[in-house]
């Protein structure tokens, strides 16, 4: 009894650290309605101990051009900070020829996608990928052959949803593929209503099973409700789930669109100018060694005395964070005279004129303010001097580039 009763206290702390409770928002049409799939996946979901607060608009036979025009679709996005939005279309629409999907669909799918991100940067859109008809599209055959069959149809109804999903920066719930695998695998498992089209409970249950596993990120083996299907059919149809969908989160880009710091600089003296090649972030904080943090996006950064420092960036979104550091060696020139490949600055300090020995080795001189505006510029010049008195008084940066070199010299001056 000891021994039992110490199993039990390691591991109800980790259900209870597991369990998660989602908000969702289903905008589709009767096959979202269907066996009323958004309450099968909160059955699902209660057996695991998590939880799952949704919203449904399924009006039958809607298209995506009429959900994106639609204002009930948009109240109910703004309603609640949903963590998923799930996007079905029409049922037959994504399998049309490309010229029409291309005008008809995928316009109307970015507009959904990008309206939701718009009302809330934290709601992922989930496409519901569903399925080819029993026998293929009958009523669309004769004049687009290659919905003529189960197999064509649901293989361009598979392409379209990752297309979708893929250029909206959103999931896809493979619910299609795994009916594919139960149809070759278990083909005694009824998965439409007599339709042809609909889906049967089992269907329904192939559905919820996809969609429990995307939105918690967990294996639905195990799941322990049934709903009403026999304890082998339900069996079945979570393993090929576990197979088709936990097994390859990823291909469903899950995970895909987290927050990735990156960065370059450019050192100019002690002038650092960041260019931000971070993705899907939506706040920065940048620490520069020196005590200094800036929380712009591409931020330029001074450092007042010489030496080696850490340039880090962490990138967030949503709760995620992610973090990416650089090192940059700062060397500055003192205002004196500035040496430079034979090449002499004098005087810096400086009222204005600046006097340049070997002057016919520059092919180009830029002036740049302390923002990185370019104040002046001279090619080949054709005295031994520049003159900066027009400019207000301030630090400069001269960008100097020599003949018959690619690099460029720079060199901060004070005019005074």
């Amino acid at each position: 009894m000891k021994k039992f009763a110490v199993a039990i206290l390691f591991i109800l702390p980790f259900i209870l650290v597991q369990a998660q409770n989602k908000k969702v928002l289903f905008i589709g049409n009767s096959y979202t309605a269907a066996n009323n799939l958004p309450q099968m996946i909160v059955d699902l979901a209660l057996s695991t101990g998590d939880a799952m607060d949704y919203q449904a608009h399924t009006p039958g036979g809607a298209r995506f051009l009429q959900h994106a025009v639609d204002p009930t679709v948009f109240d109910m996005i703004r309603s609640e900070n949903w963590d998923y939005v799930v996007l079905q279309a029409q049922s037959q629409e994504p399998s049309w020829p490309i010229s029409q999907v291309s005008t008809e669909v995928f316009p109307y799918a970015k507009i959904l996608c990008d309206s939701i991100r718009a009302i809330n940067p934290c709601s992922i859109p989930l496409f519901y990928m569903t399925w080819g008809r029993k026998n293929g599209d009958q009523m669309n055959c004769a004049s687009w052959p290659p919905v003529c069959t189960y197999e064509g149809m649901d293989s361009l109804l598979n392409l379209r949803y990752r297309m979708m999903a893929n250029d909206n920066n959103a999931y896809v719930s493979p619910v299609g593929e795994v009916w594919k695998y139960i149809r070759k695998y278990y083909p005694t498992l009824e998965l439409y209503e007599p339709d042809e089209s609909h889906p049967s409970a089992a269907g329904s249950y192939v559905a919820a099973c996809a969609f429990y596993t995307l939105i918690f990120e967990k294996d639905p083996i195990q799941i322990f409700n049934n709903l009403n299907l026999s304890l082998t059919d339900a069996m079945a149809i979570r393993a090929a789930t576990r197979l088709i969908v936990f097994d390859s989160l990823s291909k469903w880009n899950v995970g895909k669109y987290v927050p990735k710091a990156d960065f370059d600089f450019v050192n100019d003296s002690n002038r650092v100018a960041i260019a931000n090649n971070s993705n899907f972030g939506l706040e920065y904080k940048w620490y520069f060694g020196d005590g200094e943090s800036s929380t712009h996006e591409n931020p330029i950064h001074y450092y007042d005395t010489d030496g080696e420092y850490t340039i880090q960036l962490f990138v967030s979104k949503c709760g995620a964070i992610d973090s990416f550091s650089k090192k940059v060696t700062i060397s500055t020139i003192g205002f004196a005279c500035s040496e430079l490949d034979g090449i002499i600055l004098f005087p810096n300090p400086t009222t204005g004129i600046i006097e340049i020995s070997n002057a016919q080795e520059i092919e180009h001189i830029v002036v740049l303010d302390q923002q990185g505006r370019m104040m002046m510029s001279k090619r080949q010049l054709k005295q031994d001097y520049i003159d900066i008195s027009i400019l207000d008084n301030g630090i400069y940066f001269l960008k100097i580039q020599l003949k018959n070199q690619q690099a460029e010299l720079v060199r901060k001056v004070l005019k005074e």
